[in-house]
């Protein structure tokens, strides 16, 4: 049974306010997409990598990333679409039946590690779904649209959750066709999953896996990359 990892990268990152969409932003030199696309290829558990990308970027990131880095675990970079929902979905029909287990993760989450890819592949194996996420530590209060307070939630039990996000293959396809009929949009993969009344595994994550969306997560991005070992490029 293989396993493929999507990564949906097509996004304009209109809130990073640099001008250049978020993915092709340099830390430590690298670009965010490389950092990304090579925790996947140094996977043990990854067997191929589909990206979805701007489609006037394809030429540029075949030669300029995927074939300077040596990123050879992509096989295939697609047009993505107009959401990350529809970018992941034109991917997921290229997946073929004897990929048995799909990993979709943001192409803005550079710092992700093989422990959590490995973890939640795993997972998906045994269970059918599983996301990676990190338990909130804030206290949580719920305003209304006024601003006023109307209740502090409990934090016990609350996840932040994060990518990768990993399924057996027949149950995410089957999500996003259901979505794609019903016309519903998710804020995450395993929401499509959720609403068809199957269960999601929880899986521990990494503080470091942030989502670099804007200009402050940019900073800490900077601190984190320049914190690590260098990345094998």
């Amino acid at each position: 049974m293989k396993t493929v990892a999507i990564i949906p990268a097509a996004g304009a990152g209109r809130r990073m306010e640099s001008g250049t969409p978020k993915q092709y932003l340099l830390l430590a030199g690298i670009p965010v997409l490389v950092r990304t696309l090579k925790a996947f290829q140094l996977s043990a558990v990854v067997d191929e990598i589909y990206l979805a990308a701007p489609e006037e970027d394809i030429p540029e990131i075949r030669r300029d990333m995927i074939l300077k880095y040596g990123l050879s675990k992509v096989v295939l970079v697609l047009a993505g679409g107009g959401k990350r929902q529809d970018s992941v979905g034109n991917a997921l029909s290229h997946v073929r039946d004897e990929q048995g287990i799909v990993l979709v993760h943001d192409g803005v989450r550079p710092f992700v590690s093989g422990e959590p890819i490995g973890k939640a592949t795993a997972a998906a194996g045994e269970c059918g779904a599983a996301v990676v996420g990190v338990p909130v530590k804030d206290t949580v209060k719920e305003a209304d649209t006024a601003g006023r307070v109307t209740k502090t939630v409990a934090r016990e039990g609350l996840w932040l959750t994060q990518t990768p996000q990993a399924f057996r293959r027949e149950i995410i396809v089957a999500a996003y066709q259901r979505a794609a009929a019903d016309g519903y949009y998710g804020t995450d993969d395993a929401s499509l999953v959720e609403r068809m009344g199957i269960p999601v595994r929880m899986i521990p994550g990494d503080w470091k896996n942030i989502k670099l969306t804007t200009p402050e997560d940019l900073l800490l991005g900077e601190v984190i990359a320049g914190n690590q070992f260098p990345l094998p490029i």
